[in-house]
């Protein structure tokens, strides 16, 4: 069937999908890959039509993997709404299952494994994805006179029901998928700040989660980069998980390894390369990307240049 996608400014990005695992696959996309979120909905991985809006906005109807599983990576934040169905989702020792007209938010910066499920009377997985970029977010609380709010303890993602009112803003979204060609860009600007008016009056959990995305607390360091080291994550997603500045995050990171980041990251995921590959038969694409090797030929080059071998001659 044919979901849509819709983005907005670099901003804010919509897509709305039903999956059906009755139909073969239309595309055939290599699962073992981490898709980023939005970036991946309007890239070469998807069949596209697009209208650019405002000089650089794009609206796109894509057909997607018929898959039931992978993983993603959080570009921006994400509202994920099950309208028919059930998700699971993963991240790292967390997992969340999502059924039926419930939501849930997630933070950016963070690689999420997820396991879609059919809703049995339909045959049908039925979902929208809301990505909500932190300059929304701050326009949106600026609007209600909402600051910075402290607070001691963080706000974990938690699945949370939907309000009547919430489902059916999100029913009421059919007609732009319909015909993408008509909406305008100001509109759905305001259908989006909508649609946090009406998360902030369904769930205070959700909306207090939303407050903390614009400054997460401070983490522990080592918690943070040990977490992430199979993540395809720069220095700046790293510097927002833990709560710092870029600058103070390559100060503490140095004192606390003795190196700078980048060096160590890519010397930890060579080394649980070496170790995944001694002995196995696992191939070498499967190996790289698992350890946030977003490139197998980069990833074999390095390996190389390493340990003096292609990673593909190891017994």
């Amino acid at each position: 069937m044919l979901p849509a996608f819709i983005a907005l400014d670099a901003n804010v990005f919509i897509g709305f999908g039903f999956f059906s695992y009755l139909c073969s696959p239309i595309l055939n996309i290599d699962m073992t890959t981490q898709k980023r979120f939005p970036t991946a909905l309007v890239s070469g991985d998807y069949r596209a039509s697009s209208l650019t809006l405002d000089g650089g906005s794009i609206i796109d109807q894509c057909i997607v993997t018929a898959g039931e599983h992978g993983t993603f990576f959080l570009e921006q934040h994400l509202l994920y709404v099950v309208l028919g169905g059930k998700v699971r989702l993963s991240h790292g020792q967390q997992q969340w299952t999502v059924g039926k007209n419930e939501m849930i938010l997630l933070r950016k910066c963070q690689s999420v494994d997820y396991e879609k499920s059919s809703d049995p009377a339909t045959g049908l997985f039925e979902s929208l994805l809301f990505g909500i970029s932190s300059e929304l977010l701050k326009e949106f609380l600026a609007s209600q006179n909402v600051g910075p709010v402290a607070t001691t303890e963080e706000q974990g993602a938690r699945v949370c029901p939907m309000s009547e009112r919430l489902v059916a803003y999100c029913r009421s979204l059919q007609p732009y998928f319909d015909q993408p060609g008509r909406a305008e860009p100001a509109l759905l600007r305001l259908k989006m700040m909508e649609l946090l008016f009406d998360v902030m009056d369904c769930s205070k959990i959700t909306f207090r989660q939303m407050l903390q995305l614009r400054t997460p607390m401070r983490s522990d360091l080592r918690r943070v980069v040990e977490a992430n080291i199979t993540t395809p994550i720069g220095i700046d997603e790293l510097a927002y998980l833990s709560g710092r500045s870029r600058s103070s995050f390559k100060r503490e990171f140095q004192a606390t390894y003795g190196e700078p980041p980048a060096r160590w990251m890519r010397e930890q995921r060579l080394l649980r390369a070496y170790a995944m590959l001694s002995g196995s038969s696992l191939p070498v694409s499967e190996v790289a990307y698992s350890l946030g090797f977003e490139n197998a030929s980069h990833f074999s080059r390095l390996f190389k240049r390493r340990f003096g071998v292609p990673p593909s001659s190891l017994p």
